[in-house]
């Protein structure tokens, strides 16, 4: 018996059972497919995205394969630089073929203790008081504690688990695709920009060495339930640009909707959804991939805590409450950024007036920090705008902060050096340091990183450290030394 399976081995379900395996929690990945996916789709690591991934000790692999571009015009692209000063230390965008990123958290989670099997479905499943019994597509029968969907938009375990999907379906669809073209770029450019005077779905743009991305609306093309061809792009191209540039050599090519959905429960039980099984959207600010990432970072640590039985009692009902949120707001902020891509002249005349807004640094910062999940505030209740919120990489005596989370366990970062995380050591690890460059006195993080208490009394740190972390177990303190703990 295990005590998790995950449905589906993309991202979020990869990152999701590293996250299970920090906690000796046994997992099993079912991936439906027998091979990775080979095709090389280009997707963006945002900020928030990218503190996760040094949270848990990813970053430098991800960033050699990837390439780093400044952060801005990400919202409905609307071209305006990064306001200064964002708050973190990964104020960059990473660019990165979407197999390096499946195939890294794969190898992350395996190198971990994780199983994956690849050629398996899930046909059904029943749960009962115990745990949930698995059954897969040849008949197999698996049995696990919990079972999560990670199994994308068309996610067999939410539809057999009979959660509503509520939402628009697809009205407009999109070719995307990256190609190699076969005239000068200065002519791509110009008429490039002469398009886009009306036409802000209309992208054909450098992807590197000698390689476009081409974005495309899609009108009239083809078959919806056939992959696009490049004799699709051709034509498409053809028809809104006077020619097709001379494309060829393509590296892949795909075809999506604006379809906006939202599941209304991320959890039934012992089952659980993630990532494209809990919500859909379109890829406009390219928040995806980051969205579901960023819910197996939330979900991971608090299933581990059920399985080893030291959650609160309402803990892993605190994933829907935070997430649900969080998609319904990038929802809203895709739904507006379609709005703002048609040609009609009402949505044109809001895109100007946005533009120009966007010159007030408050404007720009609100809207960046939106599509690159820093801005994100979970509802802990009363207290200071930083309870809630995720805390940047700050400098500490050991190094730097996000260093000392590899482990998946939270932190008391005391600048007091009288506080202590007493009979919660096992859980939360413990590091006094004056010199943090901090303007609170103790700070206690969650694994994930976000806060869930600052203050100096530690009769209201032992209440927070329970809400968070259970029951404090007798066990002496155990102090972080920076060196391999």
């Amino acid at each position: 018996m295990f005590d998790v399976i995950i449905a589906g081995c993309g991202p979020t379900g990869a990152m999701l059972a590293a996250e299970l395996r920090l906690h000796d929690v046994r997992v099993l990945v079912l991936e439906k497919e027998t091979e990775p996916e080979s095709s090389v789709r280009i997707v963006s690591l945002h900020i928030r995205s990218l503190e996760l991934m040094a949270m848990r000790g990813l970053l430098e692999r991800l960033r050699e394969r990837g390439r780093q571009r400044p952060a801005g015009a990400y919202f409905a692209g609307i071209d305006k630089p990064a306001p200064a000063g964002l708050d973190s230390a990964y104020a960059y965008l990473l660019g990165i073929p979407q197999p390096v990123v499946v195939r890294l958290l794969e190898e992350h989670a395996v190198d971990l203790g994780a199983e994956v099997r690849r050629g398996c479905a899930v046909a059904g499943f029943e749960q009962d008081d115990d745990g949930v019994t698995v059954e897969l597509a040849g008949g197999e029968q698996l049995r696990a504690r919990y079972l999560v969907g990670c199994d994308g938009a068309r996610s067999t375990v939410r539809k057999l688990l009979g959660v509503g999907f509520p939402g628009e379906p697809s009205r407009n669809d999109t070719l995307m695709g990256e190609m190699e073209a076969g005239v000068p770029p200065e002519e791509i450019a110009a008429r490039v920009a002469e398009i886009r005077e009306t036409d802000k779905r209309f992208i054909v743009g450098p992807a590197g060495a000698g390689v476009y991305r081409v974005v495309i609306p899609a009108a009239g093309v083809s078959d919806r339930a056939e992959p696009p061809t490049l004799a699709d792009f051709q034509q498409q191209l053809r028809a809104l640009a006077g020619t097709d540039f001379g494309v060829h050599s393509p590296r892949w090519l795909s075809r999506f909707g604006d379809a906006t959905r939202l599941a209304e429960r991320y959890r039934v039980g012992r089952v659980l959804l993630a990532g494209d099984a809990a919500h859909i959207h379109p890829p406009t600010g390219g928040q995806g991939l980051n969205l579901g990432v960023q819910d197996a970072f939330n979900l991971g640590w608090k299933l581990a805590a059920q399985i080893r039985g030291w959650a609160p009692d309402t803990l892993l009902d605190t994933y829907h409450a935070e997430r649900h949120p969080v998609a319904a707001d990038v929802l809203d902020n895709t739904r507006a950024q379609m709005e703002l891509s048609s040609a009609e002249p009402g949505p044109q005349a809001v895109r100007r007036l946005l533009t120009r807004l966007m010159d007030f640094d408050e404007v720009n910062r609100y809207l960046l920090e939106k599509i690159t999940a820093i801005g994100v505030r979970y509802d802990f209740g009363d207290g200071p705008d930083l309870v809630g919120r995720r805390l940047r990489d700050l400098e500490v005596k050991q190094g730097h902060l996000y260093d000392l989370l590899h482990r998946g366990h939270g932190l008391l970062l005391d600048r007091t050096e009288r506080l202590t995380v007493g009979g919660w050591s096992d859980r939360v690890d413990y590091l006094p340091d004056p010199t943090a460059t901090l303007d609170v006195p103790g700070v206690l993080l969650r694994p994930d990183g976000h806060v869930a208490w600052i203050g100096d009394d530690q009769r209201d740190l032992d209440a927070h450290l329970a809400r968070w972390f259970g029951r404090p177990l007798r066990q002496p303190l155990r102090q972080l030394s920076g060196k391999n703990d």
